[in-house]
């Protein structure tokens, strides 16, 4: 079995926007930027905000931190992000999800310019998307879309199901793999014989959330297997696929750890870039 590997896949995109920030840097007169808004101490935003960071500084992009309290009000939530809007050194803007309670998540997303927007959560970008247009892809599944690249695994006329259907990954998901010419079936909780469906799939795209919900005599052999999920068990972490019980039926299978999570942070460093060339007009 083929194991996508995001971590070597992500290192080989990050290697070469850092040469297209260097090569740029000198006719822009600045780096990209890439603001980031924490609210509160969730343990696990926090890692994922270091690890950006860490990854913005790796390949030359300026990161903006902004710490906030979780008793931030709406209004001075609303009025940072005015501000980075504004900024002229700011190409995009990343809001940390979720906020604590009491806090408007999605009123503060719309606010994001869309221009800005390098998580493609706008609506503006989501339409774009639905409507084939250039715009902003959601991170997530931009990462997807391109390990599938990168290990030239095309989607074309190939059955894709998704198990799944958030706005952050199931939704923006099935837009693109209907922009490559597959056949995508979207599963989600009230699914009628949800391993019927499954096991039809050349694709199979798992993000539910449930640790080991895809199991082994859900593949068929030969499928392609790229597992979304990460969960926190007794054991670690832990995808929403059985592993062990799938890759000896898979041609290919993502690993968790390992697999969409570093995806998923070089397609919003790809985004940030792609941001600061258009802004900075760069060809």
């Amino acid at each position: 079995m083929l194991v996508l590997d995001g971590k070597t896949t992500s290192a080989e995109i990050r290697a070469r926007l850092k040469q297209q920030v260097h090569s740029h840097k000198s006719q822009a007169g600045r780096p990209p930027g890439l603001a980031v808004i924490l609210v509160g101490d969730d343990p696990a935003s926090a890692v994922y905000v270091r690890n950006k960071e860490k990854n913005c500084y790796e390949i030359g992009i300026k990161s903006f931190g902004h710490r906030l309290s979780s008793n931030v009000t709406q209004d001075e939530l609303e009025a940072l992000i005015h501000k980075l809007n504004a900024d002229p050194e700011v190409d995009g803007i990343l809001l940390q999800l979720p906020l604590p309670s009491g806090l408007n998540s999605q009123k503060c997303l719309e606010l994001i310019s869309p221009e800005k927007d390098v998580d493609g959560f706008h609506p503006e970008n989501v339409g774009k998307l639905t409507l084939g247009l250039p715009g902003f892809r959601s991170c997530t599944p931009l990462g997807i879309m391109t390990m599938l690249d990168e290990y030239k695994l095309d989607v074309s006329a190939k059955d894709c199901v998704i198990v799944g259907r958030s706005n952050i990954v199931g939704k923006p998901l099935t837009l693109m793999l209907l922009g490559r010419s597959a056949t995508v079936t979207v599963c989600h909780s009230r699914t009628q014989d949800l391993p019927r469906h499954v096991r039809k799939a050349d694709f199979v795209f798992a993000a539910v959330g449930i640790p080991k919900f895809i199991t082994a005599d859900m593949v068929k052999p030969g499928a392609v297997v790229v597992d979304v999920g990460i969960n926190r068990t007794e054991d670690g972490l832990t995808g929403d696929c059985d592993y062990e019980g799938i890759k000896t039926k898979a041609r290919a299978m993502t690993p968790v750890p390992g697999g969409v999570g570093p995806m998923t942070i070089a397609a919003l460093l790809s985004n940030t870039v792609l941001s600061w060339k258009i802004r900075m007009k760069i060809t």
